[in-house]
Order: C-alpha cells, then sequence, then structure tokens
C-alpha cells in the first residue's frame, strides 16, 4: 500500500512538471509586470534619427547578431525552431513588441530577457549598433520579403582557407 501511494505522488509530481504555454492570463500579466516592473529604460529615448542611413545599419546589425532566432525580417521566416520555443520566439512587429519604448527594447537587446532565450549582447555589441538594431525593429520589412536566413536555407557558408596556418 505504500509503495502505491509513493507511485501516486511521483505519477502526480511528473506529470504537474510538463511545461506548457501559458494561457491568457498568465500572459497578461507577465506583459505587465515586463512593461512595468522588469524591463528598464523606459525614459531612455533612442538618439539615432530616422533615416535610410540607420534603417540599413540596423539591418546589418541585426542581420548579424539576431536573425539566427529572429529571421532577417524580425518576424521569424525561415526560423524552424522559433515557434517550438518556450516561449516562443515573437515575431517584432507585434503589438506586443512594438509597445514597448525605444530605451526599452535597447535594454532588452543590451541584457537579454529571462526566463527566455534572448541572449544578453552587453560587450557583443556597441551602443551605436543596438540603437539601430531598435530603428530597424521599428521600420520592420514585410514578412518573408528578405527570405530565410543562409544558415537555414542550406546555402553554404564561405569557408576560410585553412591551408595557410
Amino acid at each position: 500500500m505504500k509503495l502505491c501511494a509513493v507511485l501516486v505522488t511521483a505519477g502526480i509530481v511528473i506529470s504537474g512538471c510538463k511545461a506548457s504555454s501559458p494561457g491568457r492570463i498568465e500572459t497578461s500579466a507577465m506583459t505587465r509586470i515586463k512593461h512595468s516592473i522588469t524591463v528598464r529604460g523606459k525614459d531612455v529615448p533612442n538618439p539615432l534619427p530616422v533615416s535610410p542611413a540607420s534603417i540599413e545599419h540596423g539591418k546589418t546589425a541585426f542581420s548579424y547578431y539576431c536573425a539566427a532566432c529572429h529571421g532577417l525580417d524580425g518576424q521569424n521566416t525561415g526560423v524552424p525552431f522559433a515557434a517550438r520555443m518556450a516561449p516562443p520566439v515573437p515575431l517584432l512587429n507585434s503589438a506586443s513588441v512594438q509597445s514597448y519604448t525605444d530605451g526599452q527594447l535597447k535594454w532588452v537587446v543590451e541584457n537579454g530577457l529571462s526566463p527566455s532565450g534572448m541572449p544578453a549582447s552587453r560587450g557583443i555589441l556597441s551602443d551605436e549598433e543596438i540603437w539601430s538594431i531598435i530603428v530597424y525593429i521599428r521600420n520592420l520589412p514585410k514578412a518573408g520579403s528578405l527570405g530565410e536566413p543562409a544558415m537555414y536555407s542550406g546555402e553554404t557558408v564561405p569557408q576560410s582557407d585553412s591551408s595557410n596556418q
């Protein structure tokens, strides 16, 4: 009888460990918490003007640092795992992402966002690169218009010639 109780308890504990997508109420609560408490930088303005040059600079920096998870267009185009992550990789043109201020988006790019898979870029990207990425995020192209990242398209990436080493 004692063994049966232990097995039932273990089964309940194990089934309770299953990860599932958050519901509407959980999502709403976390969004409010992130916007008002955990994500800082709300009042920090972007020093870069919106111009074709700053958008292009942001697109270039984004393609190097962000495209592996967000696709070249910021809308997960061609990223095979984006929807399967927990939480899923957000569409950067979504209302939930676009509702952050520029300063908050910079803070997220710079510091990462836990418990999501968003890594911190502090020490990797310069302030100017981060601000230009924010300009690009505010001016994303049409979904799918840039294709998928080369790493997922089957295109080969040129290898350096190691014979000279």
